[in-house]
């Protein structure tokens, strides 16, 4: 029996559909640690938020990223997308990390 695609969620980072037994969560537009408690939120596939926190800071977020708009322009989390819109809509696999993780190896 086919799902019907069309009922579910999408993914603002990638627009693929969230299926309910994907990884997913909750990404906070602004950090709450800088001061988003209670602010927007928009749901993700667990990937594509771990790859937002890999790649950008608390500080980045709230300052430059703090909408979908502006997180689909950062050349990484772009080039991200698109490769991740190639998957299925289940897809998780290990975030390899991004341009913090290699600040912290300098």
């Amino acid at each position: 029996m086919p799902s019907d695609d069309t009922a579910l969620p999408i993914c603002p980072l990638c627009d693929r559909p969230i299926p309910p037994a994907a990884p997913q969560s909750l990404h906070h537009l602004v950090p709450k640690l800088r001061g988003g408690k209670g602010g927007p939120t928009v749901l993700l596939h667990q990937i594509c938020h771990n790859e937002i926190h890999a790649v950008l800071s608390e500080a980045e977020l709230a300052r430059s990223y703090a909408s979908i708009e502006a997180l689909r322009t950062h050349p990484h989390l772009a080039r991200f997308a698109a490769w991740i819109a190639k998957r299925p809509p289940d897809f998780h696999g290990k975030t390899t990390g991004g341009r913090r993780a290699w600040k912290r190896r300098r």
